[in-house]
C-alpha cells in the first residue's frame, strides 16, 4: 500500500462524500456502466448483500455513463442509484492508476474486440469458456424457480439446468445464459449505457476500507470478465465481512 494511493482514496471519499455509517466500505470503480464486467459484478453485490443480510459494509461505486444509463443499469442489476456516482471520463480511473486496457490506436470497438480475443487481456478466454463448461468449484447461478428470458422470445425456468446438469454447483452455460441476458439489456439500451466508445477498454478496481478509511484490501482489473482475483467466488473477498 503506497501514501499515494491511500492519500489518493481519503480524497476521493471526501469528494464524493463516500462515509456511510458502516465498520467497513467497498469503493469500486467501474468502466462504462455498458460493460459486461460492470453488469456483472454490480448484480453479484447485489446479491451478496441480500442473500447474508450484510450490515456493516457499505457499497459506493464511480462508473462512466450518464444519468438515463445510472438510471436503467440500477434498475436492471439491483445496485442503489444512492451509491452509484456516474462521471463523464476516466480520469478519476487514470488519477489511481487503473488499466486502460488496450489501445493500438483504432478505436475502442477494435480494442474491445482484440481484448476479448485474449490479446492484452490473458484470462478473458478461459472465462468465456468456463461460461459454457461450467465450474464445479464455482456455485451455481440460478434456482430452481427462476424465471430466465432471453431475447424477448426465449423463456425457460432455473430448473431446467437442474434437470439436464444437476444443481449445487455452475452448470454448463449457466453462466453463458446469465452474461447473455446482461448483453441483451446492454444492447437494447447502448446509447444509455455506453456514453464514449472510447473507453470501452477501461478497466475497473476495488478498494475495501475499514473504519478509519484505512485500504485492507484492493485488486486492480487488467482483463474483460476479470473484475476480482478469484472468478469461481468474486466477492468473496467480503466473507469475512459476515462474521462480523
Amino acid at each position: 500500500m503506497t501514501d499515494k494511493l491511500q492519500n489518493d482514496i481519503n480524497n476521493l471519499v471526501e469528494e464524493f462524500n463516500f462515509n456511510g455509517n458502516s465498520n467497513f466500505k467497498l469503493i469500486v470503480l467501474f468502466g462504462l456502466l455498458g460493460d459486461f464486467d460492470s453488469f456483472e459484478y454490480a448484480i453479484n453485490l447485489k446479491n451478496f448483500i441480500n442473500n447474508h443480510q450484510v450490515k456493516n459494509l457499505d457499497i459506493f461505486a464511480i462508473a462512466i455513463g450518464n444519468q438515463n444509463g445510472k438510471e436503467k443499469f440500477c434498475n436492471f442489476t439491483g445496485f442503489s442509484e444512492d451509491n452509484l456516482i456516474v462521471v463523464s471520463d476516466n480520469q478519476i480511473h487514470n488519477n489511481l492508476d487503473v488499466s486502460r486496457g488496450l489501445d493500438i490506436g483504432l478505436g475502442g470497438w477494435v480494442n474491445m474486440f482484440l481484448m476479448l480475443s485474449g490479446i492484452n487481456s490473458f484470462k478473458t478466454i478461459k472465462e468465456v469458456f468456463r461460461g459454457y463448461t461450467g465450474d464445479r468449484k464455482a456455485k451455481q447461478i440460478y434456482s430452481e424457480s427462476d424465471s430466465i428470458k432471453l431475447l424477448r422470445f426465449l423463456k425457460f425456468s432455473g430448473d431446467s439446468f437442474r434437470n439436464v446438469f444437476g444443481d449445487g454447483y455452475l452448470r454448463p452455460f449457466e453462466l453463458a445464459t446469465f452474461r447473455l441476458n446482461n448483453m441483451n439489456e446492454i444492447i437494447q439500451n447502448w446509447g444509455d449505457y455506453i456514453l464514449n466508445e472510447k473507453y470501452l477498454p477501461q478497466r475497473g478496481a476495488s478498494f475495501l476500507l475499514n473504519d478509519k478509511n484505512q485500504v485492507i484490501y484492493k485488486f486492480f482489473s487488467s482483463n474483460v470478465l476479470g473484475y476480482s482475483s478469484n472468478m469461481r467466488d468474486p466477492v468473496g473477498f467480503l466473507s469475512d465481512l459476515i462474521k462480523d
